[in-house]
């Protein structure tokens, strides 16, 4: 430490030292996660920033066995694309409002929604969960199997587009039958997956999920970015941000269905069909 010459200089106190040395930490801190959102924005919580905010606000309320799925896919290399806790509790009222028993899954991944839903909906209830990549779904299966709601769960290893247009197909033919109350079998439906066919899952749910029933889009602020000029977000992301943009304006125009965005994980947009 340097001293002023013909002064006397009195040492720092030891504790504003470490004060100090706290501070700069923090700061750093707070600069690496702002980089870290840069980087990477779909890992970031909008609202709920913090552990500390999850401890106490969500997990509490989390069942054990969606904790146990959150935990095997933390060390996946993509394990942010998974649903995030807050809004899965929120789905899980949803699915409980609706009292939904038949449901769809479009994007599963290693299973988090999926097994909410499982979870929540009857012990007669099913789910027709369409994902490309049983690999990542088989992560979560043991936990699903576990917990005892396999038997809900038709998994399907495909695209989604073809697999909902057979079941429309399906339909058409009971209501041909003269059974018409087939028409719009589904009341829930839950759509993770690739965001450049959002708009044409859209338009086919209209038609499988009855009127009052609900649908749930995943990730319909895309990190944030859907709010910020093209030139200030990070290249990866900016394609698929477009797709969002379009289909969250296209959905808002949609007479079909009442609508919200709501702010939770990395934004839900919950419709419900009424008409």
């Amino acid at each position: 430490m340097e001293h002023t010459a013909g002064s006397k200089k009195e040492l720092p106190d030891p504790n504003l030292l470490q004060d100090d040395e706290e501070s700069q930490k923090n700061s750093c801190a707070v600069r690496a996660n702002e980089n870290t959102r840069k980087k990477h924005p779909l890992t970031d919580k909008p609202l709920l920033q913090s552990e500390e905010l999850y401890e106490t606000g969500v997990y509490p309320r989390e069942p054990n066995p969606l904790k146990e799925i959150r935990i095997a896919t933390a060390t996946h290399p993509t394990a942010y694309i998974g649903t995030a806790p807050d809004a899965g509790q929120l789905i899980a009222i949803i699915l409980k409002l609706a009292n939904s028993k038949n449901t769809i899954e479009i994007g599963v991944f290693t299973g988090y929604s999926l097994l909410l839903t499982a979870l929540t909906i009857p012990d007669d209830g099913k789910i027709t969960a369409i994902d490309v990549d049983r690999k990542a779904y088989e992560i979560g299966l043991p936990i699903i199997t576990k917990a005892g709601v396999e038997h809900k769960i038709d998994f399907i290893e495909s695209p989604a587009l073809p697999i909902l247009d057979k079941l429309l197909e399906n339909c058409l033919k009971l209501v041909f039958m003269l059974q018409p109350e087939k028409e719009g079998s589904f009341n829930f439906a839950f759509v993770d997956a690739d965001k450049n066919n959002y708009w044409n899952y859209h338009k086919r749910l209209m038609k499988l999920i009855k009127v009052g029933g609900f649908v749930v889009y995943d990730n319909t602020l895309w990190g944030g970015t859907v709010a910020l000029p093209e030139e200030d977000v990070a290249e990866p992301l900016r394609e698929r941000r477009l797709f969002i943009i379009e289909f969250n304006k296209m959905v808002s125009a949609d007479p079909c269905v009442e609508m919200s965005l709501v702010p939770l994980g990395d934004g839900i947009t919950i419709c419900r069909r009424i008409c």
